[in-house]
């Protein structure tokens, strides 16, 4: 079965220092908060690693997300993990949920 939730997010980002920079590539780290409204009411922080190259358009990124808050009635945690790749604009995105990563009954919760 599968159920869908909709609503919006803020976020706020803190970009550090790139750490490495070689042959058109530039590797970076990037620290997110975000606030959610709508179906899931909540927040979740997010650290994100990413590579941008000297092509307009071209990079990609590697993230895990800890979100907290309520959903369905029910207030718990879960992780997200993302990878995100653009290809001269064309963007391809995945965000998983990691197994067993819930708690409170929410989505990747453990069966017992």
């Amino acid at each position: 079965m599968s159920i869908r939730s909709s609503g919006t997010f803020d976020i706020a980002m803190q970009p550090h220092p790139p750490y490495d920079s070689a042959e058109g590539v530039t590797l970076g780290r990037v620290s997110i908060s975000k606030q959610f409204h709508g179906d899931l009411e909540g927040s979740s922080t997010v650290e994100m690693i990413g590579a941008r190259t000297e092509i307009p358009g071209s990079a990609g990124y590697v993230a895990i997300e800890r979100v907290t808050g309520t959903l369905q009635g029910r207030s718990g945690t879960f992780v997200l993990q993302h990878s995100g790749t653009m290809t001269r604009g064309k963007g391809e995105l995945t965000v998983t949920v990691v197994p067993d990563s819930g708690s409170g009954g929410l989505v990747g919760s453990p069966v017992k």
